[in-house]
């Protein structure tokens, strides 16, 4: 079969591969219906996630069909199409009956595409099935799932819920790239007072205020503290989310809170952040932080199933799942590209009407 393979800082390539099999009874093997690229993926791609070794396939996000169903697998069967979670869980260690799945200590957690092969694939095998895959309600198609795998409970649990939303709240939100956005649009599930996004790009402010943000800030242009500190009479926002992953944002998170308020940190950091408790230690500020558990994937699904939530409206590019390298490249130049999500659309589906025509990938692996 066909993958994403990394190969090592910079390097990746749209190789041929083994086809995966069941090696554990609670295994399945899922054909690849619907995948997409997360920012984690990049930073892999630079190097910051040591553990992902040359040789890996990529990607932990994809609603797929069954093809194989190991001997212990009860709750799906060859046929079902499931959305795959970002985190696996083994279902029997202390952390899996906390919810806590993505610090499972059975061999699940974040798995896919970082220690073991991920879904950037035409097939992938996947472990702990009766755990870890939900299935998707005949209703509901690939893509309005999709992205419930990993970026839309990632900004639900580890910002809002960690964060404490509450109604009448200012929310500052620090990056209003994807998880940034996905921040905002499940915030407003908890109707705060106002929404504020912050970030350098005029294109993702826009998007922001597409997904409910009352407030946009370019803090390449304007101070934010000063303006967070004039909306709000001069206390700061209640919560703060941290949502890009480099020092600046977090420090700036930090800056913005009033005392007593709190910061949830979403982004994943590849290098170390200045905790500046000289001016923190005094304001009763709480500080959180986290890997996705993906309890809420249920819960998500069902609101979408409603209407009260549309992750469609992250899709804005859509490839054939063959053209992953140039998906790569439209993603990682989203500046440019204007990219949010891309869908990658495996063989069995039709590429749709509005597939984007990227220039062929130069200087990659092979």
């Amino acid at each position: 079969m066909k993958a994403l393979v990394y190969h090592g800082p910079g390097l990746r390539g749209w190789d041929t591969v083994p086809d995966p099999t069941i090696i554990d009874p609670t295994d399945i093997v899922v054909r690849n219906d619907c995948s997409t690229i997360c920012g984690t993926d990049l930073q892999i791609l630079k190097g910051d996630v040591p553990e992902t070794t040359a040789g890996t396939v990529l990607g932990h996000e994809a609603v797929g069909t069954v093809e194989e169903v190991g001997a212990a697998v009860s709750t799906v069967v060859k046929g079902d199409r499931v959305l795959l979670s970002c985190v696996s869980a083994c279902g029997r260690c202390r952390y899996c009956k906390e919810q806590r799945y993505g610090q499972c200590l059975g061999g699940g957690g974040w798995i896919f595409g970082h220690t073991i092969d991920g879904l950037q694939a035409e097939y992938a095998r996947v472990p702990f099935a009766d755990t870890s895959v939900y299935k998707v309600p005949d209703a509901l198609s690939d893509e309005q799932v999709l992205f419930l795998a990993d970026i839309l409970p990632t900004s639900y649990e580890v910002g809002v819920l960690n964060g404490m939303v509450a109604p009448g709240d200012t929310v500052a939100i620090v990056g209003a790239g994807p998880i940034g956005l996905a921040a905002i649009l499940t915030a407003t599930l908890y109707t705060p007072g106002r929404i504020i996004a912050i970030d350098l790009a005029d294109s993702r402010l826009t998007s922001a205020l597409h997904f409910g943000a009352d407030t946009v800030i370019n803090n390449g242009r304007e101070d934010p503290v000063a303006a967070v500190m004039e909306l709000t009479n001069g206390l700061g926002a209640d919560v703060a989310f941290e949502a890009v992953g480099v020092p600046a944002t977090f420090e700036l998170a930090a800056e913005l809170i009033r005392p007593g308020g709190r910061v949830a940190n979403i982004g994943v950091h590849g290098k170390p952040v200045t905790l500046h408790l000289e001016t923190l230690w005094t304001r009763d500020v709480t500080i959180t932080t986290g890997l996705v558990d993906t309890y809420t994937i249920p819960q998500l699904m069902r609101l979408v199933a409603s209407g009260r939530l549309d992750p469609t409206v992250f899709a804005t590019h859509r490839f054939a799942l063959g053209d992953t390298m140039a998906a790569y490249d439209v993603f990682a130049d989203a500046a440019s590209s204007g990219a949010l999500k891309v869908v990658l659309e495996g063989s069995a589906r039709g590429k749709g009407p509005d597939v984007y025509a990227a220039p062929a990938l130069i200087g990659t692996a092979v």
